[in-house]
C-alpha cells in the first residue's frame, strides 16, 4: 500500500471548471452546475484504494449531513483504467451505488481535471468556499487503514464547520494520504 501525500494546491486558489461524465446518472456535469451556494467539497477517489475504502463510510456520512446545509460534494476519479480496469465508469457506478453516496462520481478519463487540481492521492480533499476559492485541502482526520484511530472526520468538519460559521480556517492543514493516482504512461 503506496503513502502519498497531498501536494496541498495554494490556499484561495479559484476551482478549476470542468464537464465530466457522471457515472451514475451518466449525464456529463460541470463544476457551476454542482457547486454549492455555501461551499463545494471536491473529493478525488477511486474504487479500489485501501485508504479511500477505510474513509468512504465518513465521507457518505458527511455529504448527507452536510448536504443540507449548502455544502455540495463532488467525487472524482482519475486513475488509469487501462491498468486498473476496477477503477472504470461501469465499477464506479456499482461503488457509488453499494456505498450510497449522495453525490455525482465522476470520471476523468484524460486525467486533466486531476492535473488542474494538483491532485496526487486517493483521497485528496479540497473544500472551496461559495465563491469557490479553496480554503481547505489536505486529510480527512488521523485514522489510517490499520492505526486503530476511530473515523471521525475531525479535519474536514472543522473547516466546514467554520466555513458555514463564516469564521477563519486554520490555515495550517496536514496533507492527505492515500495511494497515488494511477497516471497513465504519457502522463506522469
Amino acid at each position: 500500500m503506496a503513502r502519498t501525500e497531498s501536494k496541498m494546491l495554494a490556499l484561495g486558489t479559484v476551482a478549476p471548471e470542468f464537464s465530466l461524465l457522471d457515472t451514475v446518472s451518466k449525464k456529463t456535469m460541470n463544476l457551476h452546475a454542482l457547486n454549492g451556494h455555501k461551499g463545494t467539497m471536491i473529493m478525488f477517489v477511486c474504487n479500489h484504494c485501501p485508504f479511500v475504502i477505510h474513509v468512504n463510510p465518513e465521507i457518505t456520512k458527511m455529504a448527507i449531513e452536510y448536504q443540507k446545509k449548502g455544502i455540495h460534494f463532488i467525487a472524482i476519479s482519475s486513475n488509469d483504467v487501462e491498468n486498473y480496469p476496477e477503477d472504470g465508469p461501469h465499477y464506479m457506478r456499482i461503488k457509488a451505488k453499494a456505498e450510497n453516496y449522495t453525490f455525482p462520481y465522476l470520471y476523468d478519463e484524460d486525467q486533466s481535471i486531476a492535473k488542474k487540481y494538483n491532485a496526487a492521492c486517493t483521497p485528496d480533499f479540497f473544500l472551496f468556499d461559495g465563491e469557490l476559492k479553496l480554503v481547505y485541502r489536505g486529510q480527512l482526520d488521523d485514522s489510517r487503514p490499520g492505526n486503530g484511530l476511530p473515523l471521525t472526520g475531525k479535519d474536514l468538519r472543522n473547516a466546514i464547520e467554520n466555513l458555514l460559521k463564516g469564521e477563519a480556517i486554520d490555515p495550517n492543514q496536514k496533507p492527505s494520504i492515500g495511494c497515488n493516482i494511477k497516471w497513465k504512461s504519457n502522463n506522469q
